[in-house]
């Protein structure tokens, strides 16, 4: 029919011009910025790091592979590689990034660095309202201000953090059981030893000859 997606248009429209006066669902605006604005959790505006306990630098879980950089359209992330280790959370030395760098300028929002990261370690942050009046070095967010804690992915993405909260504590649980295992096979097999060689050394002694006349 034509016109039918019009008429749908209007029809929407009115319903939410009368539902405004009995749903605050329905308000098509608020009082920003006095009244802070509702962000949805699958929303994404620029990126950020998360890191796992107090420590920012010791608990980042980027390990700097550079796949984000190397993805990313506009290539507006920087990553040079540290020249130590540190261990992540299940203990596995890992390379750590010296600089991480995002020139939100340039940044597109696109979300392509969230997706390909293997390490759960950058994703998009819900924060829009990053007025600068520096265009240059007021965009170019370095390692220290991208790093926010494993908390903040909780409240703004909590279905997608209870899932990776998930699998990391069950990899931890796992690489327990393995330490446990090897421990317990390292001392088997030192018991193992020690029980060999006291019998091999039992068996290298010669018996006693009983004394004359006795």
């Amino acid at each position: 029919m034509l016109g039918s997606g019009l008429i749908k248009g209007l029809k929407e429209t009115a319903r939410n011009f009368v539902g405004s006066y009995v749903s605050e669902e329905r308000l098509p605006t608020i009082e920003y910025p006095e009244e802070p604005a509702v962000v949805k959790e699958n929303s994404r505006q620029f990126p950020f790091l998360v890191y796992d306990g107090d420590e920012p630098e010791a608990g980042l879980r980027c390990v700097s592979c550079q796949i984000c950089e190397k993805e990313c359209p506009p290539k507006c992330i920087y990553i040079v590689k540290a020249k130590d280790k540190k261990p992540d959370f299940v203990g596995k030395q890992q390379v750590y990034p010296a600089t991480f760098d995002i020139d939100l300028s340039v940044c597109m929002s696109c979300g392509i660095c969230a997706e390909v990261c293997p390490f759960e370690a950058i994703f998009m942050d819900t924060e829009f309202d990053l007025a600068n009046s520096n265009r240059f070095d007021g965009l170019l967010v370095t390692k220290e201000h991208l790093a926010k804690p494993n908390a903040h992915l909780q409240k703004i993405h909590p279905t997608l953090a209870a899932g990776i909260d998930q699998r990391r504590a069950e990899a931890v649980k796992k690489q327990e059981e393995k330490r446990l295992a090897d421990e317990a096979k390292a001392k088997a097999d030192a018991e193992k030893k020690a029980a060999e060689a006291k019998s091999a050394s039992s068996a290298a002694t010669p018996a006693s000859t009983p004394a004359a006349g006795s």
